[in-house]
This record gives C-alpha cells, sequence and structure tokens, in this order.
C-alpha cells in the first residue's frame, strides 16, 4: 500500500488545511465512519491528500491512498462522457427518441395515483404526451424512477418487478423495465432514476461491446483509470475499503455491493469502483476540458455542453422534494451544476459541477478556482453529512 499522506499546498491555509484532518480524524475516532481518503488540487498541485482511519473496521488494516471503493453513482458520469463520445463519433443524436435504439422502450404509460372507488389508491396509467430522449436520460427528465428511494405506487411496482437486481443481465433488465410504467411525463421532471442504467445498455447495443468493455477502450485505458472497473480482481481485494457492520445512528446493518465478482448487469447508474488517484484522472480530464495527458476524449465544446444546465427551459422540473441537487443547482448531463451564488447549502462557484455515490464518494470541479476535490468513504447514511462538511472545510481552507 502506498503511504498515507503528502501534503503540497498550493493557494490554501496550512492552518485549515491541518484542520480538514484534525475535525475528520475526530469523527474517526468517535466511530462516526470507519476512514475517508480526501484530496484538493488547485492550479494542478496537490493541495492536499490524506488517508485516515480504518480500510476495514472489522480486521484493523489502515485506510490508504490506494484503497479500492464502491463508487456507485460516480459511475454515472464516467459512462454519461462515454454517450457523448458516440454522439461526436455521429452514432446517436441527443434528440434522438430512446426507442430508436432500444425499442423495448417505445409506447410505454406513465403511472397517476388516484384513489379506487373502495378508497384505495391505485394506478391509472395513462399515455406518455411525448416519448423519451436521449437527453432525457442524461440529465433525469426521462419518467423513470428508482424503487429504492422515497415511496410511491410506481417505485413498488419497481421493487416487485426485480429490475434493480444486479442478477439480471441487460436483456432482462430492459425486459423487466420495459413493463413498467413511468413515474413522470418524459421531459417535465428531474426524477433521480434508472435513466443512466438504459444508457448503459444503449452503450451496448451501438457499439456491440459489453459495457466495461466500451468504457475501457474508450475512457479507461486512454486515461490511464488501470483500476476502475466493475469488479476487483482477487489480487487487488486486500485494498477494498469497507463499512462499519452497522450505521452508528440507526443501528441498522449496512449492506453494499460485493466487487469482488463481476456482476451479471453491468449498472451504468452505479456499478464501478476506483480510487482516488484513478478517478483523479478522469476528474483532471473534465476540468481540462476534454483532454489528459495527450488524451483527447472529448472536444472543448462538448464538455462544456456537458457541464450546462439542461433544466434551465423546465422550470417545473426542480421543484419536487427528491430534486438530489437542491437549491442553486441546475442538471446538465451527467452532472449537477451551480446556477446561483446563494441558494445552495454550501459554498461555490457558479459553474461548478459535482456528483456523489450512495456508499458516501464524492467530487466536484471548480472550473474558476481550477480545482478538484474528491473525497471517499464506505458509510452510506452518513453520506450527507459528509459531502457537506467536507465542501465547506475546502473553501474554508482558500486563502
Amino acid at each position: 500500500m502506498k503511504t498515507n499522506a503528502i501534503t503540497f499546498p498550493a493557494g490554501f491555509s496550512d492552518e485549515r488545511l491541518a484542520a480538514i484532518t484534525r475535525i475528520m480524524q475526530a469523527d474517526i475516532d468517535a466511530r462516526r465512519i470507519p476512514g475517508a481518503v480526501m484530496l484538493i488540487e488547485s492550479n494542478g498541485e496537490i493541495a492536499y491528500e490524506q488517508a485516515l482511519g480504518l480500510q476495514d473496521p472489522a480486521s484493523g488494516v489502515p485506510m490508504a491512498i490506494d484503497s479500492i471503493f464502491r463508487i456507485y453513482s460516480m459511475t454515472k458520469p464516467i459512462v454519461s462522457v462515454g454517450v457523448m463520445m458516440m454522439v461526436e463519433d455521429g452514432k446517436l443524436l441527443i434528440s434522438d427518441p430512446v426507442s430508436k435504439y432500444l425499442p423495448e422502450l417505445k409506447d410505454l404509460k406513465v403511472g397517476i395515483e388516484k384513489i379506487s372507488v373502495d378508497g384505495k389508491p391505485m394506478l391509472e396509467l395513462v399515455p406518455a404526451k411525448q416519448e423519451m430522449t436521449v437527453q432525457d436520460l442524461l440529465r433525469h427528465t426521462s419518467g423513470l424512477t428508482y424503487g429504492i428511494f422515497g415511496e410511491s405506487l410506481v417505485k413498488s411496482e419497481y421493487i416487485k418487478s426485480g429490475v434493480e437486481s444486479r442478477r439480471v443481465t441487460s436483456a432482462d433488465f430492459m425486459q423487466r423495465l420495459s413493463q413498467l410504467p413511468l413515474a413522470y411525463q418524459p421531459g417535465t421532471v428531474w426524477e433521480y432514476s434508472r435513466s443512466t442504467d438504459v444508457l448503459g445498455v444503449l452503450l451496448e447495443r451501438l457499439s456491440g461491446l459489453t459495457l466495461d468493455s466500451y468504457l475501457k477502450q474508450r475512457i479507461l485505458m486512454p486515461l490511464k483509470m488501470h483500476e476502475t472497473g466493475f469488479s476487483v480482481e482477487p489480487s487487488q481485494q486486500h485494498r477494498i475499503a469497507e463499512p462499519f457492520a452497522t450505521d452508528p445512528d440507526s443501528g441498522k446493518p449496512i449492506r453494499l455491493l460485493d466487487p469482488r465478482n463481476r456482476p451479471s448487469f453491468l449498472s451504468g447508474g452505479g456499478g464501478m469502483v476506483s480510487t482516488l488517484h484513478d478517478y483523479l484522472r478522469f476528474a483532471r480530464m473534465l476540468l481540462n476540458e476534454g483532454e489528459l495527458d495527450g488524451a483527447r476524449i472529448l472536444s472543448r465544446k462538448t464538455l462544456q455542453f456537458m457541464i450546462s444546465d439542461h433544466l434551465s427551459s423546465m422550470p417545473g422540473a426542480t421543484e419536487g422534494v427528491s430534486y438530489l441537487p437542491g437549491p442553486g443547482y441546475g442538471f446538465g448531463l451527467g452532472f449537477a451544476v451551480r446556477t446561483a451564488t446563494g441558494a445552495a447549502k454550501t459554498a461555490g462557484t457558479i459553474g461548478d459541477y459535482l456528483w456523489s455515490g450512495l456508499a458516501g464518494t464524492y467530487f466536484w470541479i471548480d472550473p474558476h478556482e481550477k480545482m478538484v476535490a474528491i473525497f471517499l468513504m464506505q458509510a452510506p447514511e452518513q453520506r450527507d453529512h459528509y459531502r457537506q462538511l467536507y465542501r465547506n472545510l475546502v473553501y474554508a481552507a482558500m486563502n
């Protein structure tokens, strides 16, 4: 394992960078989280890098800079980049209906919750007014949803269908999804969803490759992200970061995906693992407008298009309580994008963009400050608190 901490302050206060370590270590000592790795890069220099606490609280193995994390939804930006590479290849238009490539999703119905004559809630199925487009998938306005976040009759149908199982194949996933109602009319509401899983299947259909092979050829190998994928090979499994057995607040068991075997379904929305430095290379490419070390992944204009707000023409899209980007943020093609100096819960800059993962991983890019910040842990129930805390501490440390 690599050594834990190297610090090269660049435009930051030494004292306030040290405070990040002190505050996080205090929470680790209090057993709020098992451990974390953190990094700030500014103007091409690493300003802060730390690995704290335990990689595996059961065995006592210490956290390391090269520990391997389940990144869950931080898979989404990688897959979204893969889709936009297809656009640049002339293989699709984001205005295309999804059914052009995935005919299973044609003529879907929208589930409207009503009360039946006997007073019980029921779903009325009505035709979709328009088909979901590839752009809808990229910006989560497809009408799809997740069964695992929140409650509704449509979400209950997701749970019952088994569409969220990792044991299905891509074909099984599409077949099951095609039988489910949409939660909203396409192109009207931002709803966190299986949209990026559908994009993963779309990439497989268009490329003729499995999703892991496509991403490896087009993104991971060119960026030298050699430790990012959908599973961890046996010789490296001793580096997998693990959670506590139970959450410190609720006492409920914590169950995360097992990355030791390649899953049947390669989830484009949440199936990958990665390391701090691997994901840094992806983030560097984004900050550098599509290119890293001579490897051009996307054009400058395509990347700028992705990190623009694609919800501005839909004023009602962000009003629901389930709008995860939150106040002050719109959503682009795979990223939440800051649209206001105020309103948000934390400091930042108009134009900064970000996403996170269920188990507690988080990254953002601030182009104005030429900064990348990454926080990785495996503590799902604590993720909201530490996303905000880390972001506050990073901006507080700036000179």
